[in-house]
């Protein structure tokens, strides 16, 4: 980054934050877009996914107390305290879900968590359908690994954002696009085993094939969708338990096949 982008951020921050510290890094997260395999990680399939060329970048100040305070572009500001890291029925839904989930992921590993102002603007479009919402707890995680030097791995950090979106937001999400978010490129991951997945980062230039990766404005939204979402998954259950299987994963392909009418 030139230094004077440095600068208008950090002008940006004292406008957002005129009372707080001075800013000391700034923190980037890209969002993502699936190549190949769609809703297929949490069937513990394979996936081929990658992260593009929008982010969300936080400038970002410590704090010497549990607050977390955020003005986000566009957003608006929130704030949120640290000292209670139990999921919040109330916040169900909010960034401020997002950040508690994340926090105690840091927590419950044995990693200080300490408070931080930040300005966030964001290229990634909430309701876009490039993760926004995991392209933020990245971010999150970004900004927390940076305080408490933790020395966390991108897929650990991936781990704790989809806990964060399951358990605190509330979107029963598959792990996919913290993975694509987090590890960054191109990443082909193979979720046979769901606590670890194998995760591998391609070489993939689609311009030497011919192609581009286009990104279109359709102007909608979905990020009204959750349930609709979360149907998906539901739907996928029903049909592995058909067949006394767990995941889709374990159905052999002939025999979904030969049973499509009865399973229809």
């Amino acid at each position: 980054m030139m230094r004077e982008d440095y600068n208008l951020w950090v002008e940006q921050f004292r406008q957002a934050f005129p009372d707080g510290e001075m800013p000391t890094f700034l923190a980037r997260a890209p969002g993502r877009t699936e190549l190949l395999g769609n809703h297929t990680d949490h069937q513990q399939g394979c996936v081929l996914c990658g992260a593009v060329d929008l982010t969300i970048t936080a400038c970002v100040a410590p704090r010497g107390d549990n607050l977390v305070r955020i003005v986000s572009e566009g957003f608006g500001a929130l704030e949120l305290n640290l000292d209670d890291l139990e999921p919040q029925p109330t916040e169900i839904g909010t960034s401020q879900a997002l950040i508690r989930g994340v926090a105690a992921g840091f927590a419950q590993r044995g990693h200080r968590i300490s408070g931080f102002d930040a300005y966030i603007s964001s290229q990634v479009l909430s309701g876009s359908g490039l993760s926004s919402s995991a392209a933020f707890e990245i971010l999150i995680s970004t900004i927390f690994d940076h305080l408490s030097q933790s020395g966390l791995s991108p897929v650990e950090q991936a781990m704790m954002g989809q806990i964060a979106e399951n358990r605190y937001f509330g979107k029963p999400c598959g792990l996919m696009d913290q993975i694509a978010c987090s590890v960054g490129g191109s990443v082909y991951i193979d979720f046979a085993d769901a606590v670890e997945p194998m995760c591998e980062q391609v070489s993939l230039n689609l311009a030497e094939f011919g192609y581009a990766l286009c990104i279109v404005d359709t102007r909608s939204d979905h990020g009204d969708l959750t349930e609709d979402y979360a149907a998906i998954p539901r739907e996928m259950a029903a049909v592995s338990g058909w067949f006394g299987k767990t995941v889709l994963r374990d159905v052999a392909e002939e025999a979904f096949w030969s049973n499509l009418s009865e399973l229809r």
